[in-house]
């Protein structure tokens, strides 16, 4: 899941966040299931959003166990912290970690949960 930013690059942001997702997933010993770009402006709420309602079927089918993003944001902006810990909870509670794959919040050992 990435934003995008950049004119003179419009895929760099996408491209990196899923090298980092890959690169993590490996590190870390875990199997990529599913890889899907959530295009956050659509809305602050991730329940609003028709890729994130896919992670949500895919705990709920118990087909993963770890969700990697590349930051808190991802899951819904500062303005809406809130809506982060609903979904972490959310997860949690079928047994699914959230994982940072950004290199200064990928080095913690847990997860979101």
């Amino acid at each position: 899941m990435c934003v995008e930013r950049s004119l003179t690059a419009p895929n760099l942001a996408h491209e990196r966040a899923e090298q980092e997702g890959s690169t993590f997933a490996r590190a870390h010993g875990l199997a990529v299931v599913e890889t899907v770009t959530d295009p956050f402006g659509e809305a602050p709420d991730p329940m609003d959003r028709e890729v994130w309602r896919r992670v949500r079927e895919l705990a709920e089918a118990g087909a993963v166990s770890t969700v990697i993003v590349r930051w808190p944001a991802m899951l819904a902006p500062e303005s809406r912290h809130e809506l982060r810990h609903r979904e972490a909870n959310a997860l949690a509670e079928r047994g699914v970690t959230i994982r940072y794959s950004w290199p200064p919040l990928a080095s913690f050992s847990g997860g979101l949960r």
